[in-house]
């Protein structure tokens, strides 16, 4: 699956996107979002407050337990203001 990173999560990962293949004990956001974390220092620190991370899959905002299966686009932002 592609995942994309936004704003500050981006500049803390260090790309803006990536095709990952998480193993298959993976199943939710939160899942994912612990498991990319333990990949290194700079996943960890980009997610090391995952409660602010906002998600999208494939287009469509979800909470920290939406599932990910069949996902074809996942991405992570920050909390965004607007006027």
């Amino acid at each position: 699956m592609k995942v994309k990173y936004f704003a500050w999560v981006r500049e803390r990962v260090g790309k803006a996107e990536e095709t990952i293949e998480p193993p298959a004990t993976v199943r939710t956001v939160e899942e994912l979002i612990a498991w990319l974390s333990g990949q290194s220092e700079a996943y960890a620190y980009a997610f090391e407050k995952p409660k602010v991370i906002r998600t999208a899959i494939d287009h469509a905002h979800v909470k920290a337990d939406a599932m990910i299966a069949g996902a074809r686009e996942i991405a992570f932002f920050p909390p965004m203001t607007g006027g």
